[in-house]
């Protein structure tokens, strides 16, 4: 039980003199408003300026979430100096750093700019009187969780003030053309603390995903009202901070061993973007009455059927081994398209048979053991065969019109997994 304390009503005059919550205009007529274009800020990280939409949009409230680590306050620094040596004055405001500490991460990303300012303030009535002083183009609060309002006696970080300040950082974007990104704090079941307040507030929500462990970094959009969702950038993490990674799935398939028993090339799409990963399965022989089931980059629930299927419908012996699945580069597949892959690469360490080199597979399996179609089938297809893959497993397509696939790769239609586990093993 959380105790919330409601905020005494600011007069009229208060917030005039504010310059926030102004009278709304009278209504008007749909037919009689004037469209206005968006113009965006282009933002010279094209992997963030991708997943925003195009750019940086005036007078909207963008949410950046993450784990503790993952990178959060170094993207939007690097992208803070960049924008402000392109477009126009920043205005960095952190409530868990210094300045100093700032400008020792700064320097040690070798980012220079007259037109960033730094303070460390945590009062959000002290927060917009530097925003209407400065009157910047961005504004970086970080983090939304340390910011406070007097007017509230909760402490900073409970769901009334977090609320609170959120909306008077959204009432002060509205008025002017200035945009504010807000740095919001993840919860042990890796949604972003508030619960889900920030999100009904904000334009857009973004959330920087990836293993600690890991070097690549995923940004990963999650709502947009300026743009599609689902859009994914791709960043690996250097010294001088995140590095673009132009060509993900070349990355991601460097270290890969094409002989090896038990790996296959999932063709998954992140957004409107193919990725190639792959996908690596080790099935042995269980010491425990109990055999186990880890997946890593995959669900769990998704792991127990597939296993399922491959013991019911081919015949393999999986319920007296362990099998483990992991997907290289710390990556998390979520979409079904990815099922055929797993299946083929447990199939292959099972029978201790290597998946033929040039081929990728792309299905989702039913519980019938059947492959079935999947969307987006022709993108999924050009990006392999960019990548040098020669073949590609496919569902047998339904309808009498025949896709036009690309020519530069065979495609190998397969009705069953069983089909598909016979084509994928080398002989």
């Amino acid at each position: 039980m959380v105790e919330e304390v409601i905020a005494p009503a600011k007069t009229i005059a208060a917030q005039s003199r504010s310059g926030i919550g102004r009278l709304s205009r009278a209504p008007q007529r749909l037919s009689d408003i004037q469209a206005e274009q968006f113009n965006r800020y282009p933002l010279p990280i094209s992997e963030f300026s991708r997943v925003l939409g195009g750019g940086v949009v005036p007078s909207s409230l963008v949410l950046l979430g993450g784990d503790p680590g993952i990178g959060k306050s170094t993207l939007l620094l690097q992208a803070a100096a960049l924008f402000a040596n392109t477009q126009g004055p920043v205005l960095y405001i952190s409530g868990e750093e210094s300045v100093q500490q700032i400008k020792m991460r700064a320097e040690r990303m070798d980012l220079k700019s007259d037109r960033l300012l730094l303070v460390t303030e945590t009062n959000i009535d002290v927060m917009i009187q530097h925003i209407e002083q400065t009157k910047p183009l961005l504004v970086i609060v970080d983090s939304i969780q340390t910011t406070y309002t007097d007017d509230l006696k909760s402490a900073a970080g409970s769901v009334s003030q977090v609320r609170e300040c959120a909306t008077r950082l959204q009432e002060l974007a509205k008025v002017g053309q200035t945009t504010i990104f807000l740095v919001g704090h993840v919860t042990k079941e890796g949604t972003i603390a508030g619960p889900r307040v920030l999100e009904h507030i904000v334009d857009t929500v973004l959330q920087l995903q990836g293993d600690p462990f890991h070097r690549y970094r995923l940004l990963r959009g999650i709502k947009n009202r300026f743009g599609a969702t689902s859009e994914v950038g791709v960043f690996e993490m250097i010294d001088k901070g995140m590095a673009e990674v132009t060509n993900p799935s070349e990355a991601f398939l460097a270290e890969r061993q094409v002989n090896a028993s038990g790996s296959s090339i999932a063709v998954t799409m992140e957004g409107t973007r193919p990725l190639l990963v792959e996908v690596q399965a080790l099935a042995t022989a269980s010491a425990f009455s109990n055999p186990r089931r880890t997946a890593n980059g995959i669900d769990h629930n998704r792991l127990l059927l597939l296993t399922a299927v491959l013991t019911k419908r081919v015949k393999l012996h999986l319920n007296e081994k362990d099998v483990f699945v992991n997907v290289i580069g710390g990556l998390q597949i979520d979409e079904p398209a990815a099922d055929l892959s797993i299946a083929v690469a447990i199939a292959s360490s099972a029978k201790d048979r290597a998946v033929n080199a040039d081929m990728a597979f792309v299905g989702e399996i039913g519980l019938s053991g059947e492959i079935r179609a999947v969307s987006h089938l022709e993108t999924r297809l050009r990006e392999a065969a960019k990548l040098g893959f020669r073949r590609c497993v496919i569902p047998l397509p339904i309808g009498k019109r025949k896709p036009q696939y690309p020519k530069e790769i065979k495609t190998i239609e397969c009705r069953t997994l069983r089909e598909a586990i016979d084509s994928a093993l080398v002989r």
